[in-house]
């Protein structure tokens, strides 16, 4: 069994993030970027399913110029087979990031896809819904927990209530939570290792896919400054607070 793991190149999560003085974006020049956390859990999960006779061969797959080599490299320093870009110059829309990886799940015929539930830039959590309903397979999102016991998957999900676990036949699209692993340390000889590893670029022209944007950014901008709390001497004086703001609105 094939899985495939998209990765994506995104700000650091350390990093504080700063907005553009012409508010056209999020400012990216010299600042830190590594591999969404979400996906990289996501690989994690991967890595161990195939080191537990799961699967045969799993694959990084990443959207976007040459510098999104450098989360390729860390999947492959993970534990990664094999690394695929898909050649891109602008940022695509989840769209068409789904429909890019539809094709890429077709042609290297890939029975798994795990995905981080969500890019921490975006926050969209929308490519793996989207995928699955392109590609027609079964998707269980959030996963907490995963199992492969021939040809079913079985996937623990947080809800509301407490747990739900699903099941589905393969092939199928998972999405992966926070609370689904721990990423393994990378260490310095597989670092070293994995840069002399070749990576597979994909034109996204030639995957046949439109990825020209539906949406337009007109202007980012920060949230509004958070209003300083106040302090009360007593219960009595809360209380005449909050009624004086319920009047008010």
């Amino acid at each position: 069994m094939k899985i495939l793991v998209p990765v994506k190149r995104v700000i650091d999560y350390n990093v504080h993030i700063r907005v553009r003085e012409d508010g056209s974006g999020v400012e990216t020049q010299d600042v830190r970027m590594s591999m969404n956390p979400f996906d990289e859990i996501a690989m994690e999960a991967a890595l161990r399913l195939r080191e537990s006779g799961a699967a045969a061969e799993v694959i990084g797959v990443s959207i976007g110029g040459e510098a999104v080599q450098d989360v390729l490299r860390t999947s492959l320093a993970m534990g990664a087979d094999r690394a695929l870009r898909i050649d891109l110059a602008e940022a695509p829309e989840p769209l068409a990031v789904a429909r890019l990886l539809e094709q890429v799940v077709r042609r290297e015929s890939v029975q798994l896809a795990i995905l981080g539930k969500q890019a921490i830039d975006g926050d969209s959590n929308q490519v793996g819904q989207m995928l699955a309903a392109l590609l027609d397979w079964p998707q269980a999102t959030f996963a907490s927990d995963i199992e492969i016991e021939g040809t079913e998957i079985r996937v623990t999900r947080e809800i509301d209530g407490g747990l739900q676990t699903v099941a589905a036949e393969l092939p199928a699209v998972v999405t992966a939570d926070l609370r689904l692993n721990e990423p393994r340390f990378v260490k310095l000889p597989a670092i070293m290792r994995a840069k002399k590893q070749p990576i597979a670029t994909l034109k996204a022209e030639d995957l046949g896919v439109d990825t020209s944007p539906r949406a337009e950014v007109l202007r980012v901008s920060r949230p509004p400054e958070r209003t300083p709390g106040i302090r009360v001497a007593d219960v009595d004086e809360l209380v005449e607070k909050l009624r004086f703001e319920a009047e008010v609105i």
